[in-house]
């Protein structure tokens, strides 16, 4: 059977056994299609039915999470892990808290996340987790209960040498401090179990900033092979959460002005620059909207989403050289990407997990003028801190912020090396979605090999 009959044939079983689960599948496909060029030089990868393998969860595990709110009422949510691959290592992926999570979005960012931890060069396999349930507006009592009620399941599940959760989208700081106390209570161990700890107890320095910061590690690596830098360019952002705001104060360390950052309810486009004081006084202390910042700083103004025209994601209408989409899946489409194209826009680098659609990443790779940076390379600087904290954690250490700092640039340099390697030597020059695809698939499959059929 022909490579391309191979991928398509796995393509449509993904459809049958996994029938109405649209963004997995987005995902799958964008991975199984960036192989042909692999799968014709090594036909062992189809001999030993390896993509039939890795496109189905070693473990999924669904669960009730009942918590009572501060009404006395009892609240009832969904609680999910999905064990992907462990072939390079213990599962590692980050637990989402948020209305939209379904097995669907997390099969989706639990696949990503095993190629995405592949190229960090660390013994990482690939999981994620999480729940529907939505912190926002809830009390602290509220969102601890929860998180307990959470983790009286996940525990079960979760070992600092089997499955190492950190926190996505609506988990931080505070519910993993939450979670963590529940695992000790139930477990009577202190360990390495979670990632994104305070930083007085198993903490890492730069955690935090890290997926930001990789993301602009990231794209100056990719500018710097076109004879280039971010110096002097105006950026669009769009978040407003951690990556987001550490790839906006970055940004600025490389001469590069971000002039927009966005959250549910709109975004603020600030045209002398974002104020990064002010966005982590209204996101990190006051917990509030962005409609906050424009009420405070003059040379903001905010648009709100019930004021969006056009229907689509609206901060990709301001003139940039630059975009950073950091907030979610399939956030940044074809339209978006046309106009950004036309406003001058040569690069857009992806802080979120697959955030542009298909359409939107096919027109950047039709484009040689254009640098496309994938997610699941250029993001990949959380989960690499990430493995650094189980590092500390380990040895019972803790390394100072410009150590961790220093590691992290490194392994986004060497992301970005092998990406634009295995894309030269599969014949796709600059393409880094082919290339990340490659490199990331490979190292996982040979160990799936070594491995035996489990």
């Amino acid at each position: 059977m022909s490579s391309q009959s191979y991928i398509n044939e796995v393509l449509e079983h993904i459809k049958r056994v996994s029938p109405r689960q649209p963004i997995f599948f987005q995902a799958a496909r964008e991975v199984l299609t960036n192989l042909t060029p692999l799968l014709d030089k090594e036909p062992k990868y189809q001999k030993h039915s390896v993509l039939e393998r890795i496109v189905m969860p070693e473990k999924t595990t669904i669960f009730r999470t009942v918590y009572i709110d501060d009404n006395s009422k009892a609240q009832v949510h969904f609680g999910y892990r999905v064990q992907f691959n462990s072939s390079l290592g213990p599962y590692k992926g980050g637990l989402r808290f948020h209305p939209t999570v379904n097995l669907d979005v997390l099969k989706f960012l639990g696949f990503e996340q095993i190629f995405k931890n592949s190229l960090t060069g660390l013994n990482l396999g690939g999981g994620k987790g999480g729940a529907n349930f939505d912190p926002k507006g809830k009390s602290d009592g509220e969102i601890m209960r929860f998180c307990q009620a959470f983790m009286n399941d996940l525990y079960k599940l979760i070992e600092d040498v089997k499955d190492v959760p950190a926190g996505d989208i609506g988990v931080g700081a505070r519910e993993i401090g939450y979670m963590y106390g529940q695992y000790k209570k139930l477990t009577g161990r202190f360990d390495g179990a979670m990632t994104g700890k305070g930083l007085s107890w198993g903490g890492s320095l730069a955690r935090t900033e890290a997926t930001g910061y990789g993301s602009v590690y990231f794209a100056t690596e990719a500018l710097k092979k076109k004879g280039k830098s971010l110096d002097g360019k105006r950026c669009v952002i769009s978040g407003a959460g951690n990556v987001a705001i550490y790839t906006a104060q970055k940004l600025y360390e490389f001469g590069a002005t971000p002039v927009t950052v966005s959250d549910s309810r709109g975004y603020v486009y600030d045209e002398e620059g974002v104020d990064i004081a002010l966005l982590k006084e209204i996101k990190e202390v006051r917990r509030a909207s962005l409609s906050e910042y424009a009420k405070e700083k003059k040379s903001a103004k905010f648009v709100s989403v019930n004021d969006y025209k056009s229907g689509r994601n609206e901060v990709y209408d301001v003139p940039c050289q630059a975009a950073f989409p950091s907030a979610t899946q399939n956030e940044l489409n074809l339209d978006d990407v046309k106009t950004l194209y036309a406003n001058g826009c040569r690069l857009v680098c992806e802080g979120a997990n697959m955030p542009s659609t298909h359409e939107a990443m096919e027109f950047m790779l039709s484009h040689d003028d254009f640098i496309y940076c994938p997610g699941k390379a250029a993001n990949a600087g959380g989960v690499a801190t990430s493995g650094l904290e189980m590092e500390q954690n380990a040895s019972m250490t803790s390394w100072s912020f410009d150590r961790v700092d220093g590691e992290l640039k490194n392994i986004m340099k060497n992301i970005f090396d092998i990406a634009y390697q295995t894309s030269v030597e599969y014949g796709k020059p600059g393409n880094l979605v082919l290339g990340a695809n490659i490199a990331g698939f490979k190292k996982v499959a040979d160990a799936m090999i070594d491995q035996g059929y489990i």
